[in-house]
């Protein structure tokens, strides 16, 4: 097994603040690292032991993303892993999206990723570290009314987005995966009522909503020395509602 050097290791979370991100920040801390969490609110945390940098970020302003790698890496010194899980959904039919929420949905999910990526490339490529983006079942499947058209296709965006950094950056050894997660019991699905859930739920083979922490037990897998040799790869993590 690779010797585990998380100790210390410094990862950037974007969406810190969501259901899926908190879990995430919590595993991460847990397994060692040091860790920004940014976020369009301001992050909060407990039992800060020195560990943990907060910040507001909006995802969609280039100077905003490129200033906070910066003041993470001043701060801990390093930037090991970036995991930008910050998103937002949207809504359908396409007759009903204007032009202004298609654009916007668009910036939020998929041009973010860009720049966080292009951000981030400099620092992973000092540390041979990893990139982890979020798409969607969504993106694999061509969604639904539910989360709309432009989230569908931003989300599927994400995922070639992943796979071309793979290959582009695999030279210098950094690795990029992507995360696709099924309904997970956060505000996002929280949303629905009560009649939509119970659709949603019968839609997914294991019969049930997942939970933030299946995602980030994920995201602790693909950053640790276990994922080594893991790049380029789709993260389902839906209870079969996606089968690969």
């Amino acid at each position: 097994m690779p010797p585990d050097r998380s100790a210390g290791a410094v990862a950037l979370v974007t969406g810190a603040a969501g259901g899926i991100g908190r879990a995430v920040v919590r595993r991460l801390r847990a397994r060692g690292m040091r860790v920004c969490g940014a976020d369009i609110v301001l992050v909060s945390t407990a039992a800060d032991n020195g560990d943990f940098l907060a910040s507001t970020l909006d995802v969609t302003d280039e100077k905003a993303v490129q200033d906070t790698f910066a003041d993470c890496a001043k701060h801990f010194g390093r930037i090991d892993h970036v995991v930008h899980l910050a998103g937002r959904v949207g809504g359908g039919p396409l007759h009903t999206v204007t032009r202004e929420e298609w654009q916007r949905l668009i910036d939020v999910n998929l041009t973010s990723a860009f720049l966080v990526a292009r951000a981030a490339h400099a620092h992973l490529r000092a540390t041979r570290g990893s990139l982890t983006l979020t798409a969607s079942t969504n993106g694999v499947n061509g969604g639904n009314a539910l989360s709309g058209p432009a989230y569908a296709a931003a989300k599927a965006g994400v995922l070639n987005l992943s796979r071309y950094l793979a290959k582009e950056w695999a030279q210098e050894a950094i690795r990029v995966n992507c995360l696709a997660p099924g309904p997970i019991d956060t505000a996002m699905l929280g949303r629905f009522d009560a009649a939509t859930r119970v659709r949603i739920t019968a839609s997914i083979p294991l019969g049930r909503i997942g939970r933030p922490e299946e995602v980030a037990a994920a995201v602790d897998y693909l950053v640790s020395p276990d994922a080594a040799f893991v790049t380029g790869t789709v993260m389902n993590v839906s209870g079969g509602l996606l089968l690969d």
